[in-house]
């Protein structure tokens, strides 16, 4: 992080409780929904409950909206990715780029990055994501149209909810793969 000040921000959706961590360098967790406040506090650790600047309130009210079912871009919410390694920026950076329910796959997306025949490292790389949903990730499916792996608390049914959510409807037009519809 960029900053040795960090804050927390908890509030409620019509899809659970988000949390959120931001410093001055930008958004560096989110927590997808949880049931209740204290689960989602819980997965931020002790970081203390701060006023959020304008744009977090800003990215919070996105938030509250694509809970809510409008499509919403998040990407020019500031990112502070921290120490991350490089690799895995450009696969977050890259990921940033689909829009509300466009999917691609693990070796699209690493295509796309410029990392042909790593589908596996951007599959590794997406389950250190520090930002869910700002980051996509929910957004990359295995070959086949497989949903693949998903490291957010309810694992790939979270993933499946998130793209039902979308209204996703088909994965890339990749040679030799199929479509993901629900």
């Amino acid at each position: 992080m960029g900053s040795a000040m960090r804050m927390r921000h908890v509030f409620p959706t019509r899809l659970g409780i988000f949390a959120l961590v931001w410093g001055e360098a930008g958004l560096s967790r989110l927590v997808l929904p949880e049931r209740d406040e204290d689960a989602a506090r819980a997965r931020l650790g002790g970081i203390e409950d701060g006023c959020p600047p304008d744009w977090v309130q800003q990215l919070v009210a996105s938030i509250v909206r694509y809970a809510g079912g409008e499509r919403v871009d998040f990407a020019d919410a500031p990112v502070d990715f921290g120490q991350a390694n490089q690799f895995d920026i450009a696969i977050w950076r890259t990921a940033r780029t689909l829009g509300h329910g466009e999917v691609t796959t693990y070796g699209g997306l690493a295509l796309l990055a410029g990392h042909e025949g790593k589908a596996r490292a951007v599959g590794a790389a997406l389950g250190r994501n520090p930002v869910p949903l700002v980051v996509p990730c929910h957004r990359i499916l295995a070959a086949g149209g497989r949903l693949g792996g998903f490291s957010a608390p309810g694992g790939n049914v979270t993933k499946a909810r998130l793209l039902m959510h979308e209204r996703a409807d088909t994965a890339p037009a990749l040679p030799g793969q199929q479509a993901f519809v629900f």
